[in-house]
């Protein structure tokens, strides 16, 4: 089979090398999965510069998202087992873990469903109570995270904010629903919150970028309100000041979603289940704004690192007769 293979630890374009190898071999508890879509994430890119939380043995095949196809012919979503993962045309994944792909969606939407959709449901009820009514605001919103988030801040019942670097993505984030949007790159984000909630503040806000984004929300949340920590896009982990939470009256919650797989996978059952009714319902979508063959990972992983692409970008390592792309 054609698999993208990591030998060293770089940057993606760099290190990420299409090869042809053997299928992968179930372990205790693994299954055997035809890779039918695989979506792009920056933890992707974190892998291959060596900089994730896990680091899989070199060589190891990045995609930690798929929608793939069981042995007995069950379409379902997984993240793979590394270091055997979705950029392939066969990935492994933990039998536990699979859950079915649903029918609302087509394959590289079912796979966009997991990661991103998993995390903001698990950042926006389970840690911040997201209520009706209330303001979210979204940082990235047109990335493949941030997309997510909107979608179920809009599902909720919440105003949703969403900041964006440039124009494009000031479209995408708008075409999502988000009530207000604020390009960064030529607003001033923190009077453009106030402004737009009358000074109070945002109750909620999903931050999956760290850095210059993480002192705009401590600047920005209401009484009260909430940060929720996702992850550190931007390569710059923060330093909060405590003691203006303290005198703010905000809480900072941190966000580990692989966590719940291991701690709580009844739920991460529960989550999906939601998800698949809100998709059945038409309330949430993915955002899949660009579909490649399995020759085009590598550059698109690179994109992703680089910051430049909205939604997700899914890897096809089939057509949809099931042939080779």
């Amino acid at each position: 089979m054609q698999a993208w293979r990591v030998h060293d630890n770089g940057e993606p374009s760099e290190v990420m090398r299409l090869e042809e190898t053997e299928r992968p071999t179930p372990g205790d508890g693994q299954v055997l999965l035809r890779v039918r879509a695989a979506n792009v994430n920056f933890p992707d890119a974190l892998l291959c510069r060596g900089q994730y939380q896990v680091r899989p043995p070199l060589p190891f095949t990045p995609g930690v998202e798929i929608c793939g196809e069981t042995e007995d012919g069950r379409r379902v979503i997984a993240t793979p087992a590394l270091p055997h993962g979705g950029f392939a045309e066969y990935a492994l994944a933990d039998a536990a873990a699979v859950l079915p792909a649903p029918d609302a969606l087509d394959d590289a939407e079912a796979a966009a469903l997991h990661i991103g959709y998993q995390t903001g449901w698990f950042g926006l009820h389970r840690r911040a109570r997201l209520e009706a009514g209330e303001t979210l605001l979204v940082h990235a919103a047109a990335g493949g995270v941030g997309s997510a988030a909107v979608q179920l801040g809009k599902a909720a019942g919440a105003t949703v904010i969403g900041v964006v670097g440039g124009p494009d993505k000031a479209a995408v984030a708008r075409e999502l629903g988000c009530d207000v949007v604020i390009d960064r790159r030529a607003e001033d984000v923190i009077a453009a919150v106030k402004e737009a909630t009358g000074g109070r503040g945002a109750d909620v806000i999903y931050d999956p970028v760290g850095g210059e984004a993480y002192t705009q929300s401590a600047k920005t949340v209401a009484f009260e309100g909430r940060i929720v920590v996702v992850g550190f896009a931007s390569g710059t982990i923060p330093s909060p000041a405590l003691n203006h939470a303290l005198v703010k009256n905000y809480a900072i919650l941190g966000l580990h979603w692989g966590l719940y797989t291991t701690k709580n996978p009844k739920l991460v059952q529960h989550c999906h289940e939601q998800l698949t009714d809100l998709a059945a319902r038409g309330a949430i979508r993915p955002l899949v704004s660009e579909r490649v063959p399995l020759s085009g990972a590598a550059s698109a992983v690179q994109r992703v690192a680089d910051g430049v692409t909205t939604g997700r970008i899914a890897v096809l390592p089939t057509s949809e007769n099931g042939a080779a792309a």
